[in-house]
């Protein structure tokens, strides 16, 4: 029988329940097992986190607990340099693309709206959105720990509750992307790039009343949608702008 005395430190507190928060507790293990599965029964996904010290050294997910081991568990370090201790947390994806669960609907819509490259499907399983994400090396967005805990995951975020904006900042500032926003050169309906269009090429296709006032229009390279500046935009300008705050420069495609 082992006992061991456990620690998380910053935000892994959320994962954990209210008498277990910001404070040292035991747990007591039968059987040798990883650390990593008594961080992850206890209710916390690995992906969450970046360091773990056992008696004050750095271990990584494989090391075995031990009786009286004393455990500190951490998130992501935003200044702190932890260059030569064992970081569990690959490095971020150099270009960062995302497939969000059956939750996020909306997070994906805006989330394309800034240009990021997001697969959404709803009828997606949570082991269909494993396999994609490690096919096409994608980072997971989810409100789901279960999924986060699945073994072959190795980029993930837990969404956490919020506002839809207040949810994407934390991400952009998580995986510290801003740089990487390009608003309005996505299509919001299939994910694909847009592209400029001549308007003469689709004046057939564009409703009378916008034909009149508008001049610029970009298409979809895939599912041909077009788009162009209208009031729909205007509102998605406003809304980038919450998100991105005043330092935010309009963005024209």
């Amino acid at each position: 029988m082992a006992e061991a005395i456990f620690r998380f430190y910053e935000e892994l507190n959320d994962f954990l329940p209210r008498y277990r928060r910001k404070t040292d507790f035991v747990l007591t293990s039968a059987d040798k097992r990883s650390i990593k599965d008594a961080i992850e029964s206890l209710g916390v996904p690995h992906t969450e986190i970046d360091l773990i010290l056992v008696n004050g050294k750095s271990v990584d997910f494989n090391y075995i607990l031990q009786d009286k081991d004393r455990v500190s568990v951490y998130p992501v370090f935003e200044s702190l340099n932890i260059t030569d201790v064992t970081r569990l947390r690959k490095l971020p994806l150099r270009k960062s693309k995302f497939i969000a669960d059956i939750n996020l609907g909306k997070i994906a819509k805006y989330m394309r709206v800034l240009g990021f490259d997001l697969y959404f499907d709803p009828m997606l399983s949570p082991r269909e959105i494993v396999e994609i994400s490690n096919k096409e090396n994608r980072i997971i967005l989810t409100t789901s720990r279960k999924l986060l805990k699945f073994k072959n995951v190795s980029h993930g975020i837990f969404v956490r509750p919020g506002s839809t904006m207040q949810q994407i900042k934390r991400i952009i500032d998580y995986l510290d992307i801003e740089d990487m926003v390009v608003p309005f050169t996505r299509c919001l309906q299939c994910n694909s790039l847009l592209d400029t269009v001549p308007k003469e090429e689709i004046l057939e296709r564009i409703p009378p009343k916008v034909r009149a006032f508008c001049d610029a229009y970009v298409r979809c390279e895939f599912c041909d949608k077009i788009y162009w500046k209208g009031t729909h935009y205007i509102q998605m300008q406003t809304i980038v702008e919450q998100i991105l705050g005043p330092s935010y420069i309009p963005f024209e495609p």
